[in-house]
C-alpha cells in the first residue's frame, strides 16, 4: 500500500514529505487510518540526534548503525482500518490512540502494575517490527524506521496491537492524539511521580504541551498555588489562563518574587521539569526552589549522552530532598488515556486551548519551525 509519510533521512536533516510502501499487518499487528498526530518536540530531538542511541546498540537492534531515514511522529490517533491474524482486542471500525510505550501485558513490569515500564520498549525508538523481527515500512527500498514503533506523521500506520489504545468512539480524535503523549506526560508528572497533594505549592518548569499537563494535574491534585515558569511570556500567560497562579521567567524570579510571600521562604513542595530540552544546570535551579522534603520531577527529554547535572548535594541531602525521573508521567496508559479522554470530554480538562494551528502533513517542518520560534504551544496535523 502506498502512502505520504513526513522523513527524515539524515542527522539534522528536514522533515519532508514522501512516498513511502507500508506492507499488510502480520499477527498482531493492525493498520490504522490516522486522524490526527501531534508535533511533539520529542520528534524533533530525534532529528537533531539528542536521542540518538550508540551506532553498535542500533546495530544490534535493527541490523544498520543509524536510525535515519525514519518516520516520525508518536503522538496521534484514528480508526482501524485492517487487522492481522490473533489481534483479538481491535476490530475495523475502532477508534485508537497511541501510545509510545507499548504495553503487552505479561511481563514483569506490566504484571506488578507498571505498564509505562513494558519490556516491549526497549527497541521503541528503532528497529524493525516488534511482532516478528521484521520490517512494514519502505521507502526507495530502504526498510525505515518509525519513531516510538510509530510513525504516526503518516496516512496509515501499521503498528503491533500493544502500541494502540482503544477508546470509545464519541471521544474528540483531536484531543486523543495531544493526551496519547504529552497531555498525559505532564499530568502524571504532577498527579502520579510528583505525588502532589491538596494545598502543595508547586513550580512548571516549561510551559509547552506537556507543562500544560502538569499545570492542569497539580491543580486537579489539589494544589493550592502553580508557579508557571517560562522564558516565553506568551506561554506564561496561557499557562495563567489554564489555572496556574503565578507566572514568571525563571527560577530566580520565583524565588525572590512569589516564594517568599506565597509559601513564607519554604519554597516549593513540588517543582517539575518540563522545558524543550532537560540541561544539567536546570536541575540544579530547580532544586534550588524546593522545599524541605519536597521533589524534583524531571519529565524533559536530554541528550543520549548528557551524563553531567549540576546538583548542591549538600543542600540536596540536609534538605531530604527527591530527584526523580518519569516516563510517560509513571502511569499505565490503557488506564490514563481514557480516563484523561473523559474528563476532557466533560470539560474538566482543557487541551483544545493549548492547539495554536493545525497544520496539513506537508507542513511538518513548518510546524516545528514555529515550535522552535516559540509561535506555538501545540501544533496538530490533521489527516
Amino acid at each position: 500500500m502506498q502512502v505520504r509519510a513526513a522523513v527524515v533521512t539524515e542527522l539534522d536533516g528536514p522533515w519532508r514529505t514522501e512516498s513511502i510502501e507500508i506492507d499488510d499487518p502480520h499477527a498482531g499487528e493492525v493498520r490504522v487510518k490516522m486522524a490526527f498526530a501531534g508535533l511533539c518536540h520529542s520528534d524533533e530531538h530525534l532529528r537533531t540526534g539528542d536521542m540518538a542511541q550508540d551506532p553498535t546498540v542500533l546495530e544490534m537492534i535493527s541490523g544498520r548503525g543509524s536510525m535515519f531515514p525514519i518516520i516520525g511522529g508518536h503522538e496521534g490517533a484514528g480508526i482501524v482500518d485492517a487487522v492481522g491474524p490473533e489481534v483479538t482486542a481491535l476490530s475495523p471500525g475502532d477508534h485508537v490512540a497511541v501510545s509510545f510505550v507499548p504495553s503487552c501485558g505479561t511481563c514483569e513490569p506490566c504484571a506488578s502494575g507498571h505498564q509505562y515500564l513494558c519490556d516491549l520498549a526497549a527497541t521503541t525508538l528503532a528497529g524493525p517490527m516488534i511482532s516478528d523481527g521484521t520490517w512494514r515500512h519502505h521507502w526507495q527500498g530502504v526498510d525505515l524506521n518509525r519513531m516510538a514503533q510509530l510513525g504516526t506523521f503518516s496516512d496509515y500506520v501499521v503498528v503491533h496491537q500493544a502500541s494502540l489504545v482503544k477508546i470509545d468512539p464519541w471521544y474528540d480524535l483531536r484531543a486523543a492524539a495531544l493526551i496519547s503523549c504529552g497531555i498525559a506526560t505532564g499530568f502524571g508528572s504532577a498527579v502520579n511521580r510528583g505525588g502532589v497533594k491538596p494545598g502543595d505549592v508547586v513550580a512548571v518548569l516549561g510551559c509547552g504541551g506537556v507543562g500544560s499537563g502538569a499545570i492542569q494535574g497539580a491543580l486537579h491534585a489539589g494544589a493550592r498555588a502553580v508557579i508557571a515558569i517560562d522564558t516565553n511570556p506568551t506561554k506564561v500567560e496561557r499557562a495563567m489562563a489554564l489555572g496556574a497562579t503565578h507566572g514568571c521567567a525563571s527560577t530566580l524570579d520565583a524565588a525572590f518574587t512569589i516564594l517568599p510571600e506565597l509559601s513564607m521562604g519554604r519554597n516549593c513542595d513540588v517543582v517539575i521539569v518540563t522545558t524543550g530540552v532537560a540541561t544539567g544546570e536546570l536541575i540544579e535551579q530547580a532544586r534550588s526552589i524546593t522545599a524541605k522534603g519536597g521533589g524534583v520531577v524531571v519529565t524533559s527529554i536530554a541528550p543520549y549522552n548528557q551524563t553531567s547535572v549540576d546538583l548542591n548535594l549538600f543542600m540536596f541531602a540536609m534538605y531530604n530532598q527527591e530527584l526523580r525521573g518519569t516516563v510517560f508521567g509513571s502511569a499505565n496508559p490503557r488506564y490514563q488515556i481514557p480516563r484523561l479522554l473523559r474528563l476532557h470530554h466533560e470539560g474538566r480538562l482543557r487541551v483544545d486551548e493549548l492547539i495554536t494551528h493545525e497544520y496539513t502533513l506537508d507542513e511538518v517542518q513548518r510546524g516545528y519551525d514555529d515550535l522552535a520560534s516559540g509561535a506555538n504551544v501545540r501544533g496538530v496535523v490533521r489527516f
